[in-house]
């Protein structure tokens, strides 16, 4: 019999077969748990206390079988990049690739050796399951496919980035920094999960994980398109922001987060200027208002707001006390971190727009508020810290006892004040670390040499300064002394010789007040020619006279302004740092916001009297 005949008769018999097993108990017994390999693709794990609700896993699943589930009792912390949400398998979907496991940002999912799942329900739901740590059923298996070095698809190092060795740069004020070149920024972008934490964080919410993307397809002229649709002060951005995007990046729980500043800078540098004028006036109202606003500081605060009323059709005039616009980050920021050229870049696009800077025009004496608010529809202060505060410790009247602010915007001038041969420096955030390096610099132009001391009050670890901005003020010879409070100035025969300090045991007192106290039996002269206080600025109101400064609600010092800028004044509004704080991504929020609510105000006004 051949062998297709016998399969045919075997078909045909299989039924009968099938009768004799009829009646019989069954014999089949439940599967029970038993060790699978290594290696193994069961259920999976998800370690609570490292994810961070990011959603990679389910952007990434080609089978949609992973949805993000809001936990209402999870903390939300965007600005350290944390969700209240963690995924959800659809095991109807899961295909168990492993993917999810091999690209979580945080190494929290992994795939565990348990494989039987008891079906308990009839509902197919029982198959959509929010992972933990504990396994499927609550009991502990040990880890299958798990992220390792062999399966991770995260890159954790970023591009390094080219800069001036300290020996070169400590003698100019070139930019130290050299900028990513395009194969750099492509590895770098290719870095990037996508998922939107740097958005939730940034206090603009910039579309980085967009821009981002266009740099690694290599459409620049597209990425720049994202940036300015959130920030018109690109280039000062993409140098000296303070990041709280790459704070918040979901790689950087685990390793180096993506350098979503530099990238932005790439960008901008890589499109001509005239082209990226082009780009920013995209969606700009070609019809004018009518309108006219009047305001006060060209910062990024003030400057921010122009942008957005002259791209909806206002006519808008910035008052700027100082010879040329751009604030703190052009008077305030050295030029070794900051090149002036692209400050002028940013503006430049703002002014293409059609908005008027007026310099040296000083609001009080050449106009003064209420001029401003007869001329004009809306009235917007944008002021920046531009007044140092001083310690008041004894001798610190001293002609030679500097402020920070005021030493920075005159070497920005070009102002000669007299370079000190040596100097020391009261302060730990990034202020103290600006004068003190740029002493250092004209100290080298000079002298030859540079003698610079920074003392403060924290303990290195908690200086407010930017860990980079520390680590190259060590590198170009400056002495950073932490934990050294200021007692006095000392002086002999009129003459400036030194700071006194004592060694700080305690900051604050048990009520969390700022109350330092001091080890008296540790104390240190520090000779030096110049004392230069940078412990904190303030704005000067003094522009807005007497009878405003009268009407206007103040809190705590600090001008009262409700969640628009908006003050108790309705025609005045109020942004930038005098309202939040020395922060220019803060301050350029500052600015979106406060143009958003003048435009509405604006707008209902013409409505009422067309």
């Amino acid at each position: 019999m051949s062998d297709i005949d016998y399969k045919q008769r075997g078909s045909l018999l299989n039924p009968l077969r099938s009768l004799g097993f009829f009646g019989r108990p069954p014999v089949t017994q439940p599967l029970e748990p038993r060790p699978a390999s290594i290696n193994y693709r069961g259920f999976h794990l998800n370690d609570w206390e490292k994810c961070v609700g990011c959603g990679t896993c389910q952007k990434v699943c080609d089978n949609a079988a992973i949805s993000m589930v809001h936990i209402p009792d999870l903390p939300a912390d965007p600005a350290k990049g944390v969700r209240p949400e963690r995924p959800a398998i659809d095991y109807g979907r899961c295909c168990w690739c492993g993917l999810c496991v091999d690209i979580c940002p945080t190494g929290a999912l992994a795939l565990s050796r348990e494989y039987v799942h008891t079906c308990v329900d009839a509902d197919l739901s029982s198959y959509f399951i929010l992972p933990d740590s504990h396994g499927i059923h609550g009991q502990p298996y040990e880890k299958g496919w798990a992220k390792t070095a062999d399966a991770d698809l995260i890159s954790l190092l970023r591009e390094p980035m080219p800069e001036l060795e300290p020996e070169q740069r400590i003698e100019n004020f070139d930019e130290i920094v050299g900028g990513y070149d395009p194969q750099q920024a492509l590895l770098e972008a290719s870095r990037c999960v996508q998922c939107g934490m740097c958005h939730d964080a940034c206090p603009t919410h910039m579309h980085a994980p967009q821009y981002i993307r266009a740099i690694w397809e290599g459409k620049l002229e597209e990425a720049v398109g994202w940036i300015y649709q959130t920030n018109p002060f690109a280039h000062i951005c993409g140098r000296v922001c303070t990041r709280r995007c790459e704070t918040a990046c979901s790689i950087g729980h685990r390793g180096e987060p993506i350098a979503i500043r530099w990238l932005k800078r790439y960008a901008m540098d890589a499109i001509p200027h005239e082209r990226v004028k082009q780009i920013a006036a995209a969606g700009r109202c070609e019809t004018p208002s009518g309108q006219r606003v009047a305001i006060v500081g060209a910062g990024p605060a003030g400057l921010t707001c122009a942008f957005d009323l002259a791209k909806q059709g206002h006519a808008v005039t910035v008052f700027e006390a100082l010879s040329q616009p751009g604030g703190m980050t052009r008077w305030g920021i050295p030029e070794y971190r900051l090149p002036y050229d692209r400050i002028d870049r940013d503006i430049d696009v703002i002014q293409s727009l059609g908005v008027e800077i007026r310099c040296n025009t000083r609001i009080g004496s050449d106009i003064t508020l209420e001029e401003l608010h007869q001329q004009y529809d809306a009235v917007l202060i944008a002021l920046g810290l531009q007044m140092g505060r001083g310690t008041r410790i004894p001798g610190s009247d001293h002609p030679q006892v500097r402020r920070a602010v005021d030493l920075l915007r005159q070497a920005t001038a070009g102002e000669e004040f007299g370079t000190p041969q040596s100097a020391v420096v009261i302060g730990g955030g990034n202020v103290a670390m600006d004068i003190a390096r740029t002493l250092a610099r004209l100290q080298r132009q000079r002298f030859g040499t540079a003698q610079v001391t920074i003392t403060a009050l924290e303990e290195l670890s908690h200086f407010l300064a930017d860990p980079v901005e520390i680590k190259e003020a060590h590198e170009e010879g400056i002495t950073i002394l932490p934990a050294r409070g200021p007692r006095e100035v000392v002086v002999e025969d009129g003459n400036l010789v030194g700071l006194a300090t004592w060694r700080v045991t305690s900051i604050f007192d048990e009520q969390g007040r700022f109350s330092p106290t001091y080890d008296q039996e540790d104390a240190q002269i520090h000779t030096a020619e110049m004392v230069v206080e940078a412990i904190g600025q303030m704005s000067d109101t003094g522009l807005l006279g007497d009878e405003l400064t009268e009407r206007l609600a103040w809190n705590r010092g600090r001008l009262q302004v409700d969640s628009d800028g908006r003050t108790s004044e309705a025609w005045l509004w109020a942004a930038g740092d005098m309202v939040r704080g020395p922060d220019v991504v803060s301050a350029v929020a500052d600015g979106h916001r406060v143009a958003a609510s003048i435009h509405a105000a604006l707008s209902a006004a013409k409505e009422q009297n067309p």
